[in-house]
């Protein structure tokens, strides 16, 4: 679910924060993609075009083709993608996963109404939400892209918060998500849109933290409780406060336990036995793999390991896949040349150090290649 109505409260309040880009402009950039959110996109594309693709013996393989082709796109834009799967979610998180099973199994039985009466639309609607990412999407998908030449990293818990880890290291210059909640994490950078771009003809979406937090005039606290009131996954938000009125009451009261004193409690509903510090502590300090322990390379494509996997019971036609192996080369080639920010020092431990390029940042580029480097530079 990520974070209800926050996009849209940035673009009306902050929309400075927010640059619309074309995925050429991310060339030699290392960016982690939330793996689950990218297969499911995957699954959801495919039915919607109603050709769901399918192996021999008549399991999905939309998940496949859709992490092969797109990450090859990537690879030939000049981008170095790792890929982050889930773990385990909190267990903060169940009454979230429990609606969501209610939901489906809601979608199941108007499925069958819809069927028996022959409603195409309504199966149409009702097949979408039954699309759920499994373990074993996820497992083929590992495989893939080991022969793809492609890291990926298991995160221990949520993998946005995985993802923004790496971005605050500065092993990798964003998160790509449709999920706002990678910004709550602490993401310096946010690229939405970005392994469909193209495909629905969307310009990619990058959020910028910090101009993020200069726009909505709030610190990062602030931005935690203004998340957790918005409505996350962990725990239910205060009945009848929305995304306008969550912004005042931050304003005004600075913090939840400041608005929980002052608040009408007849007006707005405040949920029972409300947990939000828990909610705040794991934003604050989700279960995440030290990045230090994680060593991103990317590697040659293993053509034969690709054309052996993907083709036969997984019906991919061989001559596409090997084409596409030529094209991951190819792409890797030119790839490492990388960007000219990748020849300095990275620095970035606070979402300031992942801003654009600025005019002023040009200068004194301009003014280093004149005398000696100082070394300073933006992530890769």
């Amino acid at each position: 679910m990520g974070i209800l109505g926050l996009s849209k409260l940035i673009a009306d309040i902050a929309p400075q924060a927010i640059k619309e880009n074309e995925i050429k402009n991310y060339f030699g950039r290392k960016v982690a993609i939330d793996a689950s959110m990218s297969l499911y996109q995957f699954l959801i594309a495919v039915r919607n075009e109603g050709q769901q693709l399918t192996s021999a013996d008549g399991e999905t393989t939309s998940h496949l083709m859709g992490t092969f082709y797109r990450t090859i796109r990537l690879i030939e834009n000049g981008i170095k993608p790792v890929f982050v799967f889930d773990g385990k979610p909190p267990s903060m998180k169940s009454g979230e996963l429990e609606k969501r099973a209610e939901r489906r199994e809601e979608a199941q039985k108007e499925l069958e109404k819809a069927t028996e009466a022959g409603d195409t639309s309504l199966m149409d609607k009702f097949n979408r939400r039954l699309v759920k990412v499994t373990k074993q999407h996820s497992e083929e998908c590992k495989e893939l892209l080991k022969l793809m030449g492609v890291p990926y990293v298991d995160a221990p818990c949520e993998a946005e918060a995985q993802c923004a880890a790496l971005v605050k290291a500065g092993k990798v210059y964003a998160t790509a998500t449709e999920d706002m909640d990678a910004l709550t994490f602490g993401t310096n950078v946010l690229l939405r849109h970005l392994t469909f771009s193209e495909a629905r003809k969307m310009p990619i979406q990058e959020f910028h933290l910090d101009k993020v937090l200069s726009g909505l005039d709030i610190d990062m606290d602030q931005m935690i409780d203004l998340c957790i009131l918005l409505g996350c996954d962990y725990v239910p938000s205060i009945k009848g406060v929305g995304p306008k009125r969550a912004m005042e009451l931050i304003k005004q009261h600075k913090n939840i336990e400041g608005i929980l004193a002052k608040i009408d409690t007849k007006k707005y509903g405040i949920p029972e036995n409300w947990e939000y510090e828990e909610a705040r502590k794991l934003f604050k300090q989700p279960e995440v793999e030290d990045v230090n322990n994680i060593d991103l390379k990317w590697g040659d494509p293993d053509e034969d390991g690709l054309v052996k996997y993907l083709c036969g019971d997984k019906n991919f036609t061989e001559d596409r896949v090997r084409g596409g192996a030529k094209k991951l080369m190819k792409g890797r080639q030119s790839s490492t040349q990388g960007r000219l920010d990748g020849f300095f020092k990275v620095l970035s431990t606070t979402p300031a150090t992942n801003s654009v390029k600025r005019k002023g940042d040009e200068k004194k580029d301009s003014k280093a290649k004149r005398g000696k480097v100082t070394g300073k530079g933006r992530p890769k």
